[in-house]
């Protein structure tokens, strides 16, 4: 069985992100883990082609989880077909179906009444009798679950006439203001994903520039939009595509393709296409490294939240911000007017604080739409392939001292959202 161990050695991240995405409590998670170990091991001489271990033990661990849910849809006295379906991961769905991704989300009791009354199409009487409730209190569930179902899902209900409309943005960044309000800041719904700007829903389309400074000037434009679902490893996501123009029209136009996932309270980046001459590569979330540096936010790559409220691991007076120590920092740090094209914004400054040297800000207003994002670089990022400070390259530029290192402005981002 040595074999064996080398095997899972180099396959047990995989193998570990497979089942802690699916299964978001800790010490079941854990169980679930042991289980495939134990039956990969006793079965191990059944594998006929190792270079299949990973497919094969990644099989395994889908099944255990499916064992997994089966057991708590018999705990939770809903029917075993139905929930093998709805509740077999807390970050995602691995069912095509966008009616049964917003059910997982639910409570067990909003489950339970929907699938009696829409699934089973019974009378609330008839549903009244079989749960032992009082009329009125059946009546009371439905609504609730029912609110509670549209709250949760993902996609527009309504539809719009015509597609969305991508306005035309300045080939110079607009002046702006940016004003402390002192003021509680507020809380944000957040759907956007990472660092492109764009809500991954369908419908949404979007159009953004990068602006660098200090000349203003727009150096790159991204045309975005949503283009339909995809699925990677059993879960269910949202294709979207970017098509980047170099406006000095000295490059050739970049086609960029990600699969997303937006839950109820992450977004999060699935995989990745990348055009390698004739070949298209795929670099999923079960990539390592090769996807995690990239592509990968938060712990086992849950992704950036949704629902953002100041926590206190990011603090920031003037421009000095203290940070703690944590592997992945996303804070709000105060309430700013943002003055901009024209229009004033009432905005919550997010800042991201990463480990390669990298900080940005992200001034969202009260619908969870970036108005503002600025980058700024430590100053040795990149060092040597810059050779010089940012300090020294950008010596005219806004500094910030995040815990004692300076940090230099380096350009800024606007989508049509603000026109």
């Amino acid at each position: 069985m040595e074999n064996f161990e080398e095997l899972l050695k180099s396959n047990r991240c995989a193998v570990e992100r497979f089942v802690r995405f699916r299964i978001g409590e800790k010490f079941d998670a854990d169980d679930v883990l042991q289980e495939t170990y134990l039956a990969a091991f006793q079965n191990f001489n059944q594998l006929k082609n190792i270079d299949s271990f990973k497919f094969w033990i990644i099989s395994i661990a889908r099944n255990k989880c499916n064992d997994y849910f089966r057991e708590k849809a018999a705990r939770s006295h809903i029917p075993t077909e139905i929930m093998s379906e709805l509740t077999d991961s807390r970050y995602g769905v691995s069912e095509i179906s966008v009616v049964r991704e917003t059910l997982k989300l639910l409570s067990d009791k909003d489950k339970q009444v929907l699938y009696l009354y829409f699934w089973k199409q019974l009378p609330i009487a008839e549903i009244s009798k079989l749960l032992g409730l009082p009329l009125g209190t059946v009546k009371s569930r439905l609504f609730t679950a029912k609110r509670n179902f549209k709250d949760r899902y993902p996609y527009q209900t309504e539809t719009s006439k015509g597609e969305i409309v991508m306005k035309k943005l300045p080939e110079f960044l607009p002046e702006y203001v940016i004003e402390k309000i002192d003021e509680i800041p507020f809380s944000v719904k957040w759907e956007e994903i990472m660092g492109w700007f764009i809500v991954p829903k369908a419908g949404e389309k979007l159009r953004w520039g990068m602006y660098e400074s200090p000349s203003g000037k727009c150096i790159r434009l991204f045309d975005m939009k949503v283009t339909g679902k995809a699925m990677v490893h059993g879960i269910e996501g949202v294709r979207l595509t970017a098509k980047e123009t170099v406006c000095s029209g000295k490059g050739k136009d970049i086609c960029h393709a990600f699969i997303v996932q937006l839950t109820e309270t992450h977004c999060r980046y699935l995989a990745t296409v990348r055009d390698d001459g004739d070949i298209k590569k795929y670099i999923t979330f079960l990539d390592g490294d090769e996807f995690m540096l990239n592509w990968g936010f938060g712990e086992d790559n849950c992704g950036n939240e949704t629902n953002l409220s100041p926590k206190g691991d990011i603090r920031r007076t003037g421009n000095i911000v203290t940070a703690s120590d944590k592997a992945f920092l996303l804070d709000i740090v105060g309430r700013y007017r943002v003055t901009i094209a024209g229009k004033t914004f009432d905005t919550v400054c997010v800042m991201n604080i990463e480990k390669s040297g990298v900080a940005t800000e992200q001034f969202l207003d009260k619908n969870g739409r970036t108005v503002l994002w600025r980058r700024f670089n430590r100053d040795d990022w990149a060092i040597d392939r810059y050779k010089h400070k940012w300090s020294e390259l950008l010596p005219s530029n806004e500094q910030l001292l995040i815990n004692g290192e300076i940090f230099v402005h380096w350009d800024d981002c606007i989508t049509d959202y603000i026109l």
